[in-house]
């Protein structure tokens, strides 16, 4: 009790996860005798576990475990993945069951994971030279030192977070300050290259699109001496138009990119010739972060930040962060300082009501591609994907009319009723018409078309529902193009009515394409020429990656000149 009260104690007063690695071994060890004591940490990309304290062993351990594969055959790997203690007496017990660890003299090992909530985030080992049996309070004592450690974890990680908050709201209210000073945006993006250094970045670089050309009108570096040197490489090595990475590409796409980690290989190979290479290399680059200028739906140019002296390297946080000054600067090319805050707002707002993160398993390949459209009101667009335990999969893609907040919490509401309808009976005519019956009780105001299906790869079709949204696309794995009939119902909202389903073959190989009819729609042309020029397009998406193709047919399909939000998503058939 008196060690736990001291632990205790001592974790109040912990800041940082090194001051609570080191009060578990320290403690630990001492309390129960263990001749080692190691706590051990989940890295971030979920595979990987790191050393983050170690008291007794050599040195050497240290250094050989100081990361290890999540699935390699030891203690703390088994305890992270399983979320149970593991206890293990006896040298020839441990030798059999862990082959992977080399033999330290250990004749017990207890490990015991720490969780926050269902997940295990790391775990405490304690090695033994003897092969002892730990008493009832011993065992009791390390299950409150784990439960206290990963308690004090959170607290720890909740703090960082805020902090990295505060940072990112301070330094977004400096960007704001700086890109609302002057009317001039040369002199205004030149402050924003200057605020990002150091705060965010080692060196900044800004280009905007100039007859059909980057030039690049803002640059700062943390060593004065070098901004010279990093004009120099892009007056000289300008950047590749076709290259699949880089400014251009960000430029095409509209997506941001992010290099975590420039390896000597990375530098080598994007390396023109031997000068370039050597110029590239003076500024000592680590990593790297081009996030896009786009303003009303356009993309103006690229911001690239780069860490070198720092050592530090992008996440991606860095990259909200990033993405966010580059609307804020965008914006000010587009002279409008009320518009900044706005769309700023529009897109958090934006991202809290659609899903993040659409997981499919290995016998579906998914993209998706969503465009605000660059106005300072959220738009209605929404999509969603949810694969049933039974192997169907069902999509779904629609759009409340309007604008605004009233717009997006009808988005919400209709998304979440979807998800909740599936649940109980995911076929699209009682989808639909639950729907309806939903719309009636509660007395939504907005009009909502919706295009809802239900993909079935033990029959090789999907079921097609639709309300008032325009038809999907399939493309076979023969490059035929199969369309399905306009809209079956009316939307929702208009009047109660009996739903029917419609069916397509879907066999493997096949794709299938969903949009909002912000994609299609031109100004002064029916929206059946919209539908067809998508389906020309669709040979774009044949033998390439969704993820890749998707926003290229987009591009390709799209009006840029029209105020509309574009969602649009693909499934593939793989087996």
């Amino acid at each position: 009790m008196t060690r736990l009260a001291r632990v205790t104690s001592e974790f109040v007063m912990a800041d940082t996860v090194e001051e609570v690695s080191g009060i578990v071994v320290n403690h630990g060890a001492e309390a129960v005798g263990a001749m080692v004591a190691t706590m051990t940490l989940l890295c971030d990309d979920g595979e990987t576990v790191r050393m983050a304290a170690i008291s007794g062993g050599a040195p050497v351990d240290r250094d050989a475990w100081s990361t290890f594969p999540l699935s390699a055959r030891t203690p703390s790997g088994e305890a992270i993945r399983t979320g149970q203690r593991v206890v293990i007496t006896g040298h020839d017990a441990m030798r059999q069951r862990y082959s992977d660890i080399p033999d330290v003299g250990a004749r017990a090992i207890v490990t015991l994971p720490l969780r926050r909530g269902a997940r295990s985030v790391g775990a405490i080992a304690m090695l033994f030279a003897n092969e002892r049996v730990l008493e009832v309070f011993e065992v009791e004592f390390l299950e409150i030192l784990a439960d206290t450690c990963a308690q004090t974890l959170d607290r720890i990680v909740a703090q960082q977070d805020a902090s990295r908050q505060s940072t990112m709201l301070a330094f977004l209210a400096g960007a704001a300050t700086e890109l609302a000073s002057s009317l001039d945006y040369e002199v205004t993006l030149n402050s924003v290259a200057k605020l990002a250094v150091p705060t965010f970045a080692d060196w900044c670089a800004i280009d905007v699109v100039d007859d059909g050309r980057l030039r690049r009108v803002a640059v700062a570096h943390v060593d004065p001496a070098k901004i010279r040197l990093a004009t120099e490489l892009a007056e000289r090595y300008p950047p590749d138009r076709d290259a699949p990475r880089g400014a251009w590409h960000v430029m095409r796409t509209g997506q941001s990119e992010l290099v975590a980690d420039i390896t000597d290989e990375m530098v080598t190979a994007g390396a023109v010739d031997e000068e370039h290479e050597r110029l590239i290399r003076a500024l000592h680059l680590r990593s790297a972060l081009t996030v896009p200028l786009v303003a009303r739906g356009r993309v103006l140019g690229v911001i690239t930040l780069v860490a070198a002296e720092s050592e530090r390297h992008y996440t991606s946080e860095d990259v909200t962060l990033a993405e966010e000054l580059a609307t804020r600067a965008a914006v000010s090319l587009d002279n409008s300082e009320l518009h900044s805050q706005t769309l700023a707002a529009a897109v958090q707002l934006q991202n809290a009501v659609l899903p993040h993160d659409l997981s499919v398993s290995e016998g579906w390949e998914l993209a998706l591609h969503y465009s605000p459209s660059g106005r300072t009101e959220v738009g209605g667009d929404f999509y969603d994907a949810i694969e049933l335990d039974d192997g169907r999969l069902v999509m779904f893609v629609g759009d409340v009319m309007g604008r605004g907040v009233g717009a997006a919490a009808a988005m919400a509401q209709v998304r979440a009723a979807v998800r909740a309808y599936v649940a109980l009976d995911p076929r699209p005519d009682v989808v639909l018409g639950r729907l309806d019956e939903m719309f009636e009780l509660y007395q939504v105001e907005q009009l909502v078309t919706l295009l809802y299906l239900v993909a079935d790869p033990a029959r090789d079709q999907v079921a097609v529902g639709n309300a008032g949204h325009p038809p999907p696309l399939v493309l076979t794995r023969d490059g035929t193009l199969v369309q399905a009939a306009l809209a079956n119902g009316a939307p929702l909202n208009v009047a109660p009515q009996q739903r029917t389903a419609t069916t397509l073959p879907f066999g493997v190989g096949d794709t299938l394409v969903a949009f909002t009819d912000g994609l299609i729609e031109r100004r002064g042309e029916d929206i059946t020429d919209g539908q067809m020029r998508i389906g020309r397009a669709m040979t774009t998406l044949a033998g390439k990656r969704l993820a890749d193709a998707l926003p290229v047919l987009v591009a390709e399909v799209g009006d840029p000149s029209r105020d509309d939000d574009v969602a649009a998503l693909a499934i593939r058939r793989v087996h």
